[in-house]
């Protein structure tokens, strides 16, 4: 299994083809999305390959990832796989404004990611998501409310919820933002 490999083979490919499979997408479907050929995508997953930037550009679109959240940090080497400082978080999500998210996890490949997320003040997400996933969160400064299914809860400091693949949306009406970190199931950044 992928997030069973040491710390030094969780790569850009792995990555890569932990997003793809969130997405529920097949070599053969992404290829396509992306005009390339099945074997030069899997090259690229297993890291036989190097795609350009323009590649990347163009995967981080089929996947609705932001370019950035493809490239990691530059952490000592004994450090990688294991560490992630407060200055190299990769910058994740839907980029919908209001919201700042930051990957905590080392790398996407294992069962779950653990997001850092920020709620500006009067941010609003606008739409219900929905999402094959299962989600936890726990509020750690300011206030959110938050809808899933239809209900609204209002949360606070210390608050927590969980999300199953019900559609849910958020927004913050408050004057200060809202810090919170979200454990989610497959990962989907």
């Amino acid at each position: 299994m992928l997030h069973d490999l040491p710390a030094d083979q969780r790569t850009l490919g792995a990555d890569l083809r932990a997003l793809r499979r969130a997405r529920g997408l097949t070599l053969a479907e992404l290829a396509d999305q992306l005009g390339r050929s099945v074997g030069w995508l899997s090259q690229v997953e297993r890291d036989l390959s190097e795609p350009s930037i323009t590649d990347l550009r163009h995967i981080a679109a089929a996947v609705d990832v932001s370019v950035s959240s493809l490239f990691r940090s530059a952490a000592p080497v004994d450090e990688q796989g294991y560490i992630v400082r407060r200055n190299a978080r990769r910058p994740i999500g839907s980029r919908t404004a209001g919201l700042v998210e930051e990957l905590l996890s080392p790398d996407l490949t294992d069962d779950f990611e653990v997001v850092h997320s920020t709620f500006e003040p009067h941010s609003d997400i606008n739409a219900p998501v929905t999402r094959a996933t299962q989600e936890v969160g726990y509020i750690i400064s300011g206030r959110l409310d938050l809808w899933i299914d239809g209900r609204v809860f209002h949360l606070a400091r210390g608050d927590s919820f969980r999300v199953r693949g019900e559609p849910f949306r958020w927004i913050n009406p408050y004057d200060e933002p809202c810090v919170a970190i979200w454990v989610i199931a497959p990962p989907v950044y």
